[in-house]
């Protein structure tokens, strides 16, 4: 936790350092996700930040959702071998073939849901309401409720979705709220 900034508001520490790092905390981060697309986009941005800095992917972001055909779950979901080679080349994204292979096979996982909506296979691993947590060591990295989740979500074909980003989709979409108590941002209830 840090004192207010420059703008009298206090926020969550993680946040501090970056204006990309503070626009994605005050307007994005814990508020509730429930359309496919934006949420598609969470658990491909998720994957490719595993091991790397946050950061980084959000500096790559619009590079990202141009490379992804702004995450549009049915094109990506067609994207071929010539398509993972063009992405493989593309400097403003992550290329890691495993997390391209990963982003393409969750978009075909997805469209496989049939009459599951992605929206309420996910929300049906949020856990119960709990208080904010008044400082960032009380925060987890991994829940039994994200365990279940990644856990479902690779039984259903999905790919780098372990309980680790499995929670941190979780934080990323609202269904936990884990801003701190003393940070500035609205509790959204759900």
């Amino acid at each position: 936790m840090t004192g207010p900034t420059d703008d009298g508001l206090v926020r969550c520490a993680w946040s501090d350092g970056s204006a990309l790092y503070r626009d994605y905390h005050d307007r994005e981060w814990g508020r509730p996700v429930r359309e496919t697309t934006a949420l598609f986009e969470r658990i491909s941005l998720e994957a490719f930040q595993s091991g790397l800095s946050w950061l980084v992917i959000l500096r790559k972001r619009e590079n990202f959702r141009r490379a992804f055909a702004d995450f549009d779950v049915e094109t990506v979901a067609r994207y071929t071998d010539a398509d993972v080679a063009r992405l493989m080349t593309d400097a403003g994204i992550v290329r890691n073939r495993a997390k391209i292979e990963a982003t393409i096979a969750n978009a075909r996982a997805t469209i496989a849901l049939g009459s599951t909506d992605l929206a309420e296979l996910l929300w049906s691993f949020a856990p119960p309401a709990r208080p904010r947590p008044a400082e960032l060591s009380e925060i987890p990295a991994v829940t039994p409720e994200s365990t279940a989740m990644a856990r479902e979500l690779k039984r259903r074909g999905f790919r780098f979705v372990g309980p680790t980003t499995a929670y941190a989709l979780m934080q990323a979409t609202g269904m936990v709220d884990d801003h701190l108590r003393s940070c500035w941002v609205p509790t959204v209830t759900v």
